[in-house]
Order: structure tokens, then sequence, then C-alpha cells
């Protein structure tokens, strides 16, 4: 997967990784997504892949990844098959050095938030809503700058970081269907309010 040259690691970053699980759902092929509590300081409200940063005990991303889904949502590491990692990508906001980790929920758990003071909301999204163009928007900055793609789905309008990512998972698998980048809305007032906390 290309890295934009925005977000290539660099230094003095901190370490950190989210688990982009796929799972075989009721509705089908599945990725597990999290909403983030809105009291956070970092990416307050957000949609977004289980995660967190990575301590010295996990001994690396892969560790890290499936400990705060754990944490964050119930999901047993034991019944997920780790397929391997993407190339690390920068998020200045936070100043994360961020690994993605690829996962095959192999004997799905059950899942609720795990800490309410950090998690909102846990969902399995079906693939079949996120590739469909009725779901499919770029979101806008109320200056005019466009901020990029976004999905609306199970209630919750992913953009940022993991509509980059979900994007670029989706098309790397060959599920991406035509949809019409055109479609621009303004970045919901609340959902801007959220964002600028630091």
């Amino acid at each position: 997967m290309p890295v934009p040259e925005g977000m290539r690691p660099g230094e003095g970053s901190r370490d950190a990784a989210v688990l982009i699980l796929f799972g075989e759902g009721p509705d089908g092929p599945d990725i597990l997504l999290t909403e983030r509590a809105a009291t956070l300081s970092n990416h307050a409200g957000q949609p977004a892949f289980p995660g967190g940063r990575i301590d010295p005990e996990d001994g690396g991303p892969i560790a890290a990844a499936l400990r705060e889904a754990q944490e964050e949502t119930g999901v047993e590491p034991s019944g997920v098959d780790v397929l391997g990692t993407l190339p690390e990508l920068y998020l200045s906001h936070s100043n994360h050095r961020v690994t993605p980790v690829i996962g095959w929920w192999r004997e799905p758990s059950e899942i609720a938030p795990g800490h309410p003071g950090e998690v909102a909301t846990v969902a399995r999204v079906p693939i079949a809503e996120l590739t469909d163009p009725a779901n499919r928007l770029t979101v806008r900055h109320p200056s005019g700058l466009r901020l990029g793609p976004a999905f609306r789905v199970r209630g919750m309008l992913v953009w940022g970081f993991t509509a980059m990512l979900l994007t670029a998972v989706l098309q790397a698998g060959g599920w991406d269907r035509p949809w019409d980048p055109s479609h621009v809305e303004d970045l919901p007032p609340d959902a801007l309010s959220l964002s600028l906390r630091s």
C-alpha cells in the first residue's frame, strides 16, 4: 500500500497500532469499528479501528493491536488469526506513528464497549454497506477545504484517518465500487468541534 507523502512517519512520533479485523458476520463479510467517547482529548467522538499506543511490554504492534481490541471491544485474541501488517502511517494531529494490523476473526467473540470513558459504540460493519455508493461521500471543512472520503454506516459518520485507511483497504481487497466523490457535505458542527480538541 503506497504511503502518501504527508503520512510518512517522522522523528519523535509515538508508536501506536490499530487492528483491522475482518470477519464473517450475520450480514456477510464485515469489519470491526468503534466510536470513540466524546469525552476523550484526542479524536473524540470519531469512529475508529480498535487500537492505541504500543506499550513496552507489548513487544510490538501486533500484540498491542490485539490487547487494545480486547480492552476496547471484548475481542478474544485467541480467536484472531493475524494476517500481517501494513506500512506505518503518521498522524500529525496526535503525533503518532500507526501500524495497521490485519486480522481474520476465525472465532468471533461477543463484543461491547470495554470502557465507557474511551469507547461509546462497537459495531461490525458489513463490507457491502461500506462499499454501497449510497453510503459514500466526501466531507469538507466549513472553510471549504475538502477533508477526504467518508462513509455513513450504522449511525456513524466515518471520516478522517479511519475513512482514508478503509478506502485504501477496500481498494486493495478489490471490493471498492464506483461512487460519486463530488457528493460533498460539510463536516457536522458537533464532529468538527470534537475534532478540534487537543
